[in-house]
């Protein structure tokens, strides 16, 4: 890949989409396969004013081997000294930088049970110090490939060329390879954020999926959120583009809202495995049936790793007419997946689609319906046939998808 391309998509990374400004510290969490990427990364980050660039490394193998070797409670184990880094950053957020390129199937043989534990433990003590910093700090998930993630994508081809491929597609439809990425980006926020202002101006109470493979849902929405999309804000209101790619308008469903059943469409990458052909059952607003067709047993941890893992947590509207789609490339990464198509979330809830979300406090948010769990995880539902049925405050059902892309009323 072009130096250069390299070059424009971090900087669009670290200036637009992380928003980093002079004077703030930047962590950058990345798989160890980054590194080359991570080094050009973190120089334009430091042309952007940042005052000290922290890179934090994960690797799969080395957290398989933990899982087969370590005791429980040592994997569980929250050091005083990482304590310490949470008070530091709930005192002063960092920009944070999150890069994807985990190989899809990477964490197959890892004792998932003692994960999971691990997992759950784990988030006890670092989920306090998360809802602090919730709404306080800029941040953006974006990938670049590695040759475990690209083989995956293009099993037929060289891990050379695959890689060379897969870095086409994602510069592609990150709208980072042309000529001025960072004005392609203004452009691309302003038409999503017209899309939200027609769902909004609708006042839909709530929202009714769909789709001959067997998808019927009805999902509640919460009165005071509103569609947002793009370019995000901070309660001090910095802004900053959280997802690279993105193709959504979302919002937050009300908990305990939620009736009937969804089919996914695409395979879901969790925590290094892959699900597949699964549905989920939801009553009062918890799913309380599900199967799968591959790795059922994973998505029953994920629906057990807290009380809220169970309820929905987004809805977002995503054309099946979508760049992303159109490549007919399936992924195997949310980042990617989750923006081809339609897709709802399990777990915690957004809670800056709340009108005022500045003033508000966890407990207010709790009150008006934002599900809270340790959890957010994205699946596709998107089908070429989904339709969508706006149910507003006032008892009007309103077209939204027909087709599986937007309908005459919202184009």
């Amino acid at each position: 890949m072009k130096k250069s391309l390299i070059k424009n998509y971090s900087k669009l990374i670290a200036r637009v989409r992380a928003s980093v400004q002079p004077g703030q510290p930047v962590v950058i969490a990345a798989q160890t396969e980054a590194c080359a990427f991570i080094a050009v990364l973190a120089e334009e980050c430091y042309a952007a004013g940042a005052a000290k660039v922290t890179v934090e490394w994960e690797n799969a193998q080395l957290l398989k081997l933990a899982s087969r070797f370590e005791e429980g409670k040592e994997l569980a184990a929250v050091r005083p000294w990482e304590e310490e880094k949470l008070k530091e950053r709930v005192e002063a957020p960092p920009v944070r930088i999150k890069i994807l390129s985990a190989d899809p199937d990477g964490m197959k043989g890892a004792d998932r049970d003692k994960l999971t534990l691990a997992e759950m433990a784990h988030s006890v003590i670092v989920k306090p110090y998360n809802d602090a910093m919730t709404n306080r700090y800029q941040w953006c998930v974006a990938a670049v490939p590695s040759a475990g993630w690209a083989k995956k994508v293009f099993p037929s081809l060289r891990a050379n060329a695959a890689v060379e491929k897969l870095w086409e597609l994602i510069l592609q439809v990150s709208r980072a390879d042309g000529r001025d990425p960072l004005t392609d980006w203004m452009w691309h926020n302003r038409a999503l954020r017209e899309k939200c202002d027609k769902l909004n101006a609708l006042h839909l109470a709530a929202l009714e999926y769909e789709s001959a493979n067997g998808t019927h849902l009805r999902v509640g929405l919460i009165g005071s959120a509103r569609f947002i999309a793009g370019r995000k804000r901070t309660v001090s209101g910095a802004h900053f583009n959280p997802n690279s790619p993105t193709e959504e308008c979302f919002t937050t469903p009300k908990r305990g809202e939620a009736e009937g059943v969804v089919y996914a469409v695409k395979p879901l990458s969790y925590s290094g495995e892959l699900i597949e052909g699964f549905w989920l059952r939801f009553k009062e607003g918890r799913v309380v049936e599900y199967g799968a067709k591959k790795n059922a047993a994973l998505l029953g941890k994920l629906l057990a790793m807290d009380e809220g893992a169970s309820y929905l947590g987004e809805c977002a509207l995503v054309p099946y007419d979508s760049p992303i789609n159109n490549t007919g490339v399936l992924f195997y990464n949310t980042l990617f997946d989750e923006n081809a198509c339609c897709h709802l979330a399990l777990g915690r809830g957004y809670s800056n689609t709340i009108e005022g979300f500045e003033t508000l406090d966890k407990d207010a948010f709790a009150a008006l319906g934002v599900n809270d769990s340790s959890v957010h995880v994205d699946f596709m539902i998107g089908a070429e046939d989904l339709r969508i049925t706006g149910v507003t405050e006032s008892g009007q059902r309103i077209p939204v998808f027909v087709g599986g892309n937007w309908s005459e009323a919202l184009q």
